[in-house]
């Protein structure tokens, strides 16, 4: 049998220090205590390795924030539990920062501080290492990498508390999952959740989508309609792509940010609104402040707490499980026997580098499943002959060459047509991405992404984008 846990209390008020060492004890922890952050850092300056520490934030001489700095000078893998009788936004974020696992609000019982130890020290039912965590209809989030461990421990810690969250990171890597969770737990879990694309809304009317309108606050309203942020109030609102936003309105989220207040198109009455604003883009942020493209002062409120998702191909390691789950979820949907996975087909899984991130490894597993043929999806994971690998290649056969079967040469057509109908869409619409996703019938961002698949952008560099595109 493993050796217990060794966790270090440090908490300067008695009463509370002999019941926690209580509840741990119950549970058979190894406790070593003390009643001041300078006797916690000599005890570890003495050769005490913690598995866990459990750190009041308000204490004499050095308080817990310096404390927590110490220790994780001194053990850099140490994992602390901050413990606080207020949530003090400020010192939750800094503690955060200084690299704390979690923090948890005094008075608790004693099953809030079995799930936040289990989280900690990855035991029992609430650890998600390796384990999916059901969020909405077919949404879930998986947390088997150490950096996607170490995303869900901060998400948990920034959801208590009340302020907004910049996700960052490259399309297709979860952002909208990872705002669900934040969402999820939190106290405004059984609130409403909205997502708003600011990238798949007109310009025009994305002011309108948000905030509302009055009747005769433009052409065709002929009744008042309320925003999201209305529908939304004490929930949580995700918006996506927020670089995307119209400089304009982002002045008006600014305000809102600040204020919680706002007015409906087409009105002076001033509407207040208790929403959370989570914040999502993979636009590169420091040329975007250059280019004005998002304002500095809008940056700099929305990314109160930023939390940046590794693309697919840094945690590889999540593949499997996600394979196996979703071939699960889709067969349901689907009403078809789950497929196997086999060693081949999840080592060219393992080797493919997936540029489009979960959103490719879906769309593959979705045509596996319905195509059932696995020697042609292990071919889609080839690299190709231009040197790149992805979904929807051509396996390595050249066009026109019959060796890879009618399979191949029907792939090769489809790719063939969809690139001519999007460069004819591009030239149409005089090379505006938004103007030819509609033309297209298709969302912004698979227009982005077929463009990059197909190398079209790339061909076509001498013609000007136009610039919102």
């Amino acid at each position: 049998m493993s050796e217990a846990a060794k966790i270090l209390l440090v908490d300067d008020e008695p009463g509370m220090l002999r019941y926690i060492r209580t509840l741990l004890e119950v549970d058979d922890y190894r406790v070593e205590t003390a009643t001041t952050g300078e006797e916690a850092v000599q005890k570890v300056e003495k050769g005490l390795h913690p598995d866990l520490v459990l750190l009041d934030v308000l204490m004499p001489g050095i308080d817990g924030l310096q404390t927590l700095e110490q220790l994780r000078q001194m053990q850099p893998g140490v994992k602390v539990v901050m413990l606080s009788c207020v949530t003090d936004t400020k010192k939750v974020v800094q503690a955060m920062r200084l690299g704390a696992q979690d923090y948890l609000t005094k008075p608790f019982q004693k099953a809030e501080l079995d799930s936040i130890i289990d989280l900690c020290l990855g035991q029992g039912k609430q650890t998600f290492s390796g384990e999916v965590e059901e969020l909405a209809d077919d949404v879930f989030f998986i947390a088997a990498s150490p950096a996607m461990r170490k995303i869900r421990s901060q998400a948990a810690l920034v959801a208590n508390v009340d302020i907004p969250v910049l996700l960052l990171g490259e399309s297709g890597t979860g952002k909208e999952v990872l705002g669900r969770l934040i969402h999820k737990l939190s106290p405004r879990a059984h609130r409403t959740f909205l997502k708003v694309n600011c990238a798949a809304v007109p310009a025009d009317l994305l002011e309108s989508e948000l905030f509302g309108y009055e009747p005769g606050a433009f052409t065709g309203a002929t009744h008042a309609k309320p925003g999201k942020f209305e529908l939304c109030n004490k929930g949580t609102i995700l918006l996506d792509e927020i670089g995307e936003m119209p400089p304009l309105l982002q002045a008006k989220l600014l305000h809102v940010l600040q204020d919680q207040q706002f007015s409906r198109l087409g009105s002076r009455s001033v509407i207040k609104v208790d929403v959370r604003i989570l914040a999502a883009t993979n636009i590169n942020i420091p040329e975007a402040l250059a280019t004005k493209r998002l304002r500095e002062d809008l940056y700099y409120r929305l990314n109160a707490f930023t939390l940046q998702l590794p693309p697919l191909r840094d945690r590889k390691e999540e593949i499997p499980i996600l394979l196996k789950h979703s071939m699960t979820r889709m067969a349901e949907q689907y009403a078809r026997p789950p497929l196997p996975l086999s060693p081949a087909l999840l080592q060219a899984c393992q080797e493919h580098s997936w540029p489009g991130n979960l959103r490719e490894l879906n769309n593959f597993l979705k045509r596996y499943l319905i195509l059932g043929d696995e020697n042609l999806a292990v071919a889609e994971l080839q690299p190709r002959n231009d040197g790149t690998g992805g979904a929807q290649g051509d396996g390595g056969a050249k066009k026109g060459d019959s060796r890879g079967g009618l399979k191949s040469l029907a792939r090769d057509a489809k790719d063939e047509a969809e690139a001519q109908a999007i460069t004819q869409a591009l030239e149409q619409t005089n090379w505006n991405r938004k103007q030819a996703a509609a033309l297209l019938q298709i969302s912004y961002k698979a227009l982005l992404y077929k463009i990059r698949q197909y190398g079209i952008a790339e061909a076509k560099s001498h013609h000007k984008l136009s610039a919102g595109a």
